[in-house]
């Protein structure tokens, strides 16, 4: 059976004005797992979605893994859902950048405020009653990351493959391989890792996952680079 390696992005820029690009930290992360990958995989192809994130963290595998890589191919299907629309539909008023930094800034721990906040944005969405606000509805979000899987393992042709894609996408693929409930997969969304690598085996159409949000390399390498944000 062959595998398909689904890495989250490293960590993004939060708080900055170009949140898609890497952070600091995202691209360590990255190359944290190119090392860790470079004698446990030879990627017949790699994939993504077309945001920054996706295309700097295989940027930043490449330069850990130490040799040449397969040019990431774009599947627009692997992108994350609009979390910025989802939780300004919660939160109107944080279209405004600076009242959301206000805001969250009179918190203790502002990164807490915003995931609880997220949380609460993202079951609103995913419940269906509000369906007419959004550009994207959930069950839309999970049909196009579905056939995104689809196709990208017919272009792998039976070999291994890297997926730079986020957690949301992941969170999905998990939900319906494992046949889940809608609120399990927002909790395993709330704990996948930046560049934590969840494995599909595939064969024709048998798919079965059989490992999620492994971030071992980040472990043994230096535990305080372990994020979710």
């Amino acid at each position: 059976m062959a595998t398909v390696y689904l890495v989250r992005h490293g960590q993004a820029s939060f708080g900055k004005e170009n949140y898609d690009q890497l952070s600091p930290r995202g691209w360590e992360q990255g190359k944290i797992l190119g090392r860790w990958l470079a004698d446990k995989v030879e990627p017949g192809a790699i994939f993504g979605g077309n945001l920054q994130r996706h295309r700097e963290t295989v940027e930043a595998i490449a330069t850990g893994y130490g040799s040449a890589l397969p040019g990431m191919q774009v599947l627009e299907g692997l992108n994350e859902f609009d979390h910025l629309q989802v939780v300004e539909r919660l939160r109107p008023e944080w279209a405004d950048k600076q009242v959301m930094a206000r805001d969250l800034a009179s918190f203790p721990k502002p990164a807490k405020a915003f995931q609880q906040a997220f949380e609460k944005a993202v079951a609103r969405w995913v419940s269906g009653e509000y369906d007419h606000e959004y550009a994207e509805t959930w069950i839309g979000f999970r049909q196009r990351v579905g056939a995104a899987l689809d196709e990208l393992i017919e272009l792998a042709g039976g070999a291994d493959v890297i997926v730079s894609t986020s957690g949301g996408p992941i969170a999905v693929i998990a939900q319906h391989l494992l046949e889940l409930s809608d609120r399990k997969a927002l909790e395993m969304n709330n704990v996948i890792a930046n560049t934590s690598v969840s494995r599909i085996l595939y064969s024709g159409p048998r798919r079965s996952l059989a490992v999620f949000n492994n971030y071992s390399h980040l472990e043994a390498e230096n535990p305080s680079l372990v994020t979710y944000r």
